[in-house]
């Protein structure tokens, strides 16, 4: 049972990163919840303190993740419309097949947004187009870096308990 859950982590923490770039998945927690299946195995111990702070960070993470692409739009003048367009034009961007698909996906759809909000002002369009990339990068950059740290503490309490592990 122990190897299940803790492949089952795995499968969870990978899930994560995955998820810190497409928009469908909560990258962070979703990481979370494997390092969560891990530490209720029982040949790694549970650490409440490493559970409560990754929790704690993947939990602030998510509500980051709502409020640093508004603000970024924001800042530089961007609209609603203009964020709902960088992630469509994301999602587009992954299903497209060149190279950096979701970032030009993403400004392309801002852009596409913001015009769509006022189509006669192309410079301001452009400007919150950029703010609304800034912002998601941000947000994508941050909930990348969490996920990877969370892989990173996965793999070191498999290989710290690998031999109590692999002997069940």
């Amino acid at each position: 049972m122990d190897l299940i859950l803790a492949l089952l982590g795995l499968l969870l923490v990978i899930l994560g990163i995955i998820g810190s770039v497409l928009p469908v998945l909560p990258g962070p927690i979703t990481g979370w919840f494997g390092l969560l299946l891990l530490s209720l195995t029982k040949v790694v111990p549970m650490n409440y303190y490493l559970i409560g702070i990754t929790f704690m960070v993947a939990l602030v993470i998510l509500v980051l993740d709502y409020l640093i692409p508004g603000i970024g739009a924001k800042r530089f003048g961007g609209t609603k419309k203009g964020a709902t367009g960088a992630t469509i034009g994301l999602i587009t961007g992954l299903l497209l097949p060149i190279p950096l698909g979701f970032v030009i996906g993403a400004f392309v759809g801002a852009l596409i947004g913001e015009l769509m909000a006022d189509p006669k002002d192309v410079k301001r369009a452009l400007r919150s187009a950029f703010g609304s990339f800034v912002g998601f990068l941000a947000s994508t950059t941050m909930k990348l870096f969490t996920s990877v740290i969370f892989l990173v503490i996965y793999l070191y309490l498999v290989f710290d308990h690998w031999g109590a592990l692999i002997s069940f």
